[in-house]
């Protein structure tokens, strides 16, 4: 899939173009990999505007990169066996081939494949570092989680109930909502859409304040939460989805000032920059998902042809959990 043009507001079908090419052979030395399932994440789309950013901009006419995992089909590389498992951010393509270096071995035996790309994968580990290394919750603390129905939210969510932390989630539909509620535990699911007036709606949800807020979606609801922090309340800024495809800026909080008298903390992040935790995160969740005490969801859509389909959808809350494309079948 190439970048066949840089989007004005929302990304359109015809800003991207699907290409056909051979499928390559590998060189000595590297191996051929057949993806199965690559991701796609909202900061993609900063990506597709050419300005300076944590992460590269893809360029008009090249194809699109991302994470992806999949199964070496063809080796000359003798660290990585036919049938391994990898993951990889040469997504958004069937097959590609390429040195062991930059391809990470995935364990399918711990979780399934697609997890690596979600709960297990970059959005999880987003996830727990932004919760225990920013927001720092101590049990009995209330923390809110926007976007809680997503790859991300839910784990933060249902780490912070394992935590001991009463937890508010929002999202936007009363589906997600109440699996929030039955699956992840969440105390209070608030259904964003229908709530009217934000503050209001999280005034009583929270009738002690908020001591953490996981921030993924911006706007009205970070407002919402701003008049409702607690002193030394802890506010991660790992997303603001609302935000991405506005071609002007809205106007920025207007509850700042509540920072300063509750001696508050907002800070963002970026998770390549920690990279050196990943494995600690995997021996923490990983066994907490294997033993069925952490659940999560994905809304897999099937065929590279409608990835863009599946991308777009992410800003209108097409997904529940994480959001993957199919691209190809395991191998047998």
């Amino acid at each position: 899939m190439v970048l066949a043009a840089r989007p004005a507001g929302m990304p359109k079908p015809s800003d991207f173009r699907l290409e056909e090419t051979p499928v390559p052979e590998p060189s000595p030395g590297q191996v051929l990999v057949q993806n199965v399932f690559m991701s796609v994440d909202p900061y993609m789309r900063g990506r597709m505007n050419d300005r300076k950013s944590y992460a590269k901009p893809w360029q008009v006419g090249q194809p699109a990169d991302g994470r992806a995992v999949g199964q070496v089909v063809r080796s000359r590389a003798p660290a990585l066996a036919e049938g391994a498992w990898v993951a990889s951010m040469l997504g958004w393509r069937e097959y590609f081939v390429a040195g062991p270096e930059g391809l990470n071995p995935i364990d399918p035996d711990l979780a399934p494949p697609s997890a690596y790309l979600g709960v297990l994968g970059v959005p999880g580990f987003t996830g727990w570092y932004g919760l225990k290394e920013i927001g720092r919750p101590k049990p009995g603390e209330t923390l809110v989680v926007s976007g809680a129905a997503g790859a991300t939210g839910s784990l933060v969510a249902q780490l912070g109930k394992a935590w001991g932390c009463r937890v508010v989630g929002t999202a936007g539909s009363e589906d997600k909502c109440r699996w929030l509620r039955q699956a992840c535990g969440v105390d209070v699911a608030i259904d964003y859409r229908r709530a009217g007036d934000l503050y209001e709606a999280l005034r009583p949800a929270c009738p002690a304040g908020i001591d953490v807020y996981f921030e993924n979606v911006g706007g009205p609801m970070l407002d919402a939460v701003l008049r409702l922090i607690n002193v030394n309340a802890r506010i991660p800024l790992c997303g603001m989805i609302s935000q991405y495809n506005l071609e002007v800026p809205e106007p920025g909080p207007r509850y700042l000032f509540s920072l300063i008298g509750n001696r508050g903390l907002m800070q963002g992040f970026i998770i390549s920059d920690h990279m050196s935790r990943y494995p600690e995160f995997v021996g923490e969740v990983g066994p907490l998902l294997k033993a069925g005490r952490i659940t999560y969801q994905e809304t897999v859509v099937e065929g590279i042809e409608r990835a863009v389909e599946a991308f777009v959808g992410l800003f209108s809350g097409d997904n529940t959990g994480k959001m993957l494309v199919r691209l190809g079948p395991e191998a047998r």
